[in-house]
């Protein structure tokens, strides 16, 4: 009887899910459509224009659901979901508009095209409107949903005990979704009763032969499982399904990149960078201006990094650290509330704005628009000696932004950005690079993206040498 009511309800809640999922979009299109066909009368019956602007908006739609995700409530938080889906909407919402404009010059109405007529208004109004519609919509539908759903209880299998402090961290800023009620080691002689007790099990650090052993007791049991990916898991992952004769096997390629892939990636890094410099000059120009205005400091700052087959580049940025601090022997990793950042320095920082000077790195081929960000020579030495596949970061050239940056911050673990970046390198597409460019957009609105390391967790090879003591704050 129990199961019954329970599957019930969770039938309720899967209802209740779609119904707003359906709400939210057709009310966003709606928003739309209406205040566009204020001025615009072939929206108001069935015609050519009608038919192309709804099949513009439902394609923009699904292709922005692919970039930035949709009403993922229950999954994610409330923030997030409300920001994805309001740069998504922005888009298909100026993309929608561009495509009226266009078909609005005809015989039968203007000869010239008006992208900033009496239509900009509304579309501005429009999208105000949806924001706000996606807030009540966002928040109100994680609210019922977690009414409906209870957190589930996990179990974390681990390979050493040290690391659940971190892991119940990152599971703590989720409680809505999880709730840990026992951590164990993957020896645990009472291991499948416990996993047999809990709804979902986290396995993290064990012994590669044991982790298939444990995938299949949580199969058998049919328990939810998510692993911690290791370099095995990911190469796994990426491989290609092939049949030879009547063999299966799994196809793992070394090579990711075809030549024509190569091309059109480095066409792409031209073309926009490019573009980008020139639009973003009088940003940089005056970004430059308070540099030197604060302290008659130097604007730009270097420092050689690396990029792919280990080569060495000179990397330039906006200066945003004092001038003592940029120099050659004292270049060393953020932390946070570093005192040595300076006014001007926090605001590019913020906003990633610092960055832009990598643009010139791109044009000349130092450096790609999406790839693994390049890391100080000095702790790229520590790195691969505490972790000797940090090496396979090289594969390909090193990055302005990647699945690292867009997915991680700035003082995530080492181990994990090379776990993100080799997610990246294994699943190379050029699809998947645009999308990436696409996301990093939302990256300079996230505090914790620039966010430096605590003291104690700055590599010991970028740790200030000036013996300078820095106030430390973790992050709530």
């Amino acid at each position: 009887m129990q199961k019954l009511v329970r599957s019930i309800r969770l039938h309720k809640g899967d209802l209740i899910v779609g119904f707003l999922k359906a709400t939210t979009y057709v009310g966003l299109f709606l928003i739309f459509y209406l205040f566009m066909s204020i001025h615009n009368w072939p929206l108001l019956h069935p015609s050519r224009t009608l038919a192309t602007t709804v099949l513009t908006w439902v394609a923009m739609t699904a292709a922005m659901h692919g970039v930035y995700g949709g009403y993922a409530i229950g999954r994610k938080k409330s923030k997030p979901i409300i920001s994805n889906m309001s740069l998504g909407s922005f888009c298909v919402d100026l993309v929608t508009y561009l495509q009226l404009q266009i078909m609005n010059v005809n015989e039968n109405n203007r000869s010239y095209l008006d992208l900033f007529g009496q239509d900009f208004k509304w579309l501005c109004l429009a999208y105000v409107i949806q924001c706000v519609f996606l807030v009540v919509l966002v928040r109100l539908g994680n609210h019922w949903f977690f009414q409906i759903y209870a957190p589930k209880n996990c179990l974390l299998i681990l390979g050493n005990m040290s690391d659940r402090a971190a892991l119940v961290d990152k599971l703590n800023h989720y409680r809505l979704q999880w709730r840990v009620k026992n951590a164990v080691l993957w020896d645990d002689p009472a291991i499948e009763k416990k996993i047999e007790a809990s709804e979902v099990v986290f396995i993290a650090g064990v012994p590669e032969g044991t982790s298939m052993h444990l995938l299949k007791i949580c199969y058998d049991l049919r328990r939810d499982v998510l692993c911690k990916a290791s370099l095995q898991d990911i190469m796994i992952a990426s491989a290609e399904q092939v049949v030879v004769d009547d063999a299966p096997f799994l196809e793992m390629d070394y090579h990711k990149m075809t030549l024509w892939q190569r091309i059109v990636k480095r066409s792409m890094d031209i073309g926009i960078s490019l573009c980008m410099l020139i639009v973003l000059m009088p940003i940089m120009l005056i970004s430059a201006l308070l540099i030197y205005l604060e302290d008659r400091g130097p604007v730009i700052f270097s420092q050689e990094r690396m990029t792919v087959r280990g080569r060495k580049f000179v990397i330039r940025k906006f200066r945003t650290m004092k001038v003592e601090a940029s120099r050659m022997d004292h270049q060393v990793s953020a932390e946070e509330n570093d005192a040595r950042i300076t006014r001007v320095g926090r605001v590019l920082r913020r906003f990633r704005i610092d960055e832009f000077p990598q643009l010139y790195n791109i044009l000349i081929g130092d450096m790609t628009l999406v790839g693994p960000r390049p890391e100080m020579l000095e702790n790229v030495e520590k790195y691969k000696n505490q972790l000797p596949t940090f090496v396979y970061r090289e594969k390909v050239k090193a990055g302005l932004t990647g699945y690292a940056q867009i997915e991680g911050k700035y003082n995530t673990t080492p181990e994990d950005k090379l776990m993100l970046d080799l997610m990246y390198i294994e699943n190379f597409s050029i699809q998947n690079d645009i999308k990436l460019l696409f996301r990093t957009v939302l990256v300079m609105f996230r505090k914790d993206s620039t966010q430096g390391f605590a003291h104690e967790d700055v590599p010991e090879t970028g740790r200030n040498r000036m013996g300078r003591k820095h106030k430390t704050k973790r992050k709530q």
